[in-house]
């Protein structure tokens, strides 16, 4: 019998499309399926009470939570690492390793890890983020040697609301973006529908495009011994990325 491949997912608690995104991009895979476990996240801004929402204590309850269902890698699907520093994620990574066992991985080290490896140093940022959000993500990047050559954003906090956005919209925003030929674009934010836009935008526009959902799923497959090539129709980051 084929083991089958179990990967965890940690889901902001209004996250509404995370879920559904993740689980269609493995529907089609032998034996690989997707297990989510919340925690509270209601709101992205840079007030205290925000960025508290993602405590590491709170996170490692719902990684132990994943842990009993004997998940192959766990995930942390969300970007808060982007506004907090790269840094937060490495440690909880750690962290969650060491509570649970199990390694793991988030949506921005994974993107990082595809820059990195796609030579990328002019990138372009879509979000629904606040201005003072989107403001501290660039930073970070320039501070890791990566200029973001343009950006949109929607000025949004309510984390819900990032959902409601609509996919037309959003490839609206990402086409502006690659005007300004970037080397690669990504949609930044774990609660839009924006992963499934790839394959037609990369077709639109020649441009590298990595969603932050998709990410987190491409990496937690390579570190479960999967084949991420495997996956069809999700863009050049499943087909071209080993």
């Amino acid at each position: 019998m084929q083991k089958r491949i179990l990967l965890g997912m940690l889901t902001p608690s209004s996250n509404t499309s995370l879920e559904p995104v993740t689980s269609a991009i493995v529907s089609e895979l032998p034996g690989v399926s997707a297990h989510f476990s919340r925690f509270t996240v209601t709101e992205i801004s840079l007030k205290e009470q925000a960025l508290g929402q993602f405590d590491d204590t709170k996170i490692l309850e719902a990684a132990k939570l994943l842990a009993d269902a004997r998940v192959d890698v766990i995930g942390w699907s969300g970007t808060s690492s982007g506004w907090r520093g790269f840094e937060k994620d490495e440690q909880l990574c750690r962290r969650i390793t060491e509570v649970t066992g199990i390694p793991a991985t988030t949506s921005i080290l994974a993107l990082n890890e595809v820059l990195e490896k796609t030579g990328v140093q002019e990138l372009g940022i879509v979000s629904p983020y606040l201005k003072e959000v989107q403001e501290k993500i660039i930073a970070n990047y320039a501070q890791s040697g990566i200029k973001i050559v343009a950006e949109r954003h929607l000025n949004i906090h309510v984390n819900f609301e990032f959902s409601e956005v609509t996919e037309e919209q959003l490839h609206t925003m990402i086409l502006e973006v690659a005007k300004h030929k970037p080397s690669a674009i990504t949609t930044y934010c774990t609660n839009l529908k924006a992963a499934q836009l790839a394959s037609r935008v990369e077709t639109e526009t020649g441009i590298a495009f990595y969603d932050t959902t998709s990410t987190v799923v491409w990496k937690a497959l390579q570190m479960a011994g999967f084949d991420t090539r495997q996956v069809k129709g999700w863009g050049s980051l499943f087909d071209k990325i080993t």
